[in-house]
């Protein structure tokens, strides 16, 4: 498997919107809690690409093998990096590989403290610790629960 990262803006936003609005992807993302329309999967890929020149990192867009997979990327939480993974159900086993592919950015995007926030619906936990993380505590955001991991070293 080969995946490479690419501007949000180079997916057409009919692949953003099939992500969106795919019924085991949003099972995850509990502040989904609509059905994205054309114009509001657009706005919010062209925000997604604005972070990079807002704060000089940001997602990306990922392809494996050429196809449209997902996107994936640091984002500013706090006073620290968020590294989000959200990938079409066909390609969550790849979802390590490509953490790693993220962490070995991070030092040329000047990127310091790195997070993971997952709802309690991502009971499989356990290979984030393979991964460099542990377990930092619980926070709510926008009403609702996630559980925070932060990268060791």
């Amino acid at each position: 498997m080969a995946f490479t990262l690419h501007p949000f803006s180079d997916i057409p936003t009919e692949d953003w919107m099939s992500l969106l609005n795919h019924p085991d992807v949003i099972r995850h993302m509990p502040l989904a809690d609509r059905h994205w329309t054309r114009d509001a999967a657009a706005d919010w890929a062209k925000g997604k690409d604005a972070q990079w020149l807002e704060r000089g990192y940001g997602p990306w867009s990922i392809r494996v093998d050429g196809q449209f997979a997902g996107w994936g990327g640091f984002q500013r939480e706090g006073d620290e990096a968020d590294l989000a993974l959200v990938l079409l159900p066909a390609y969550w086993g790849h979802g390590a590989e490509m953490f790693r592919g993220f962490m070995n950015r991070r030092a040329e995007l000047g990127i310091g403290a790195v997070s993971i926030l997952l709802p309690p619906s991502r009971s499989r936990t356990r290979g984030l610790a393979r991964l460099g993380f542990a377990p930092d505590g619980e926070l709510t955001y926008e009403g609702q629960r996630f559980l925070k991991f932060r990268a060791l070293g």
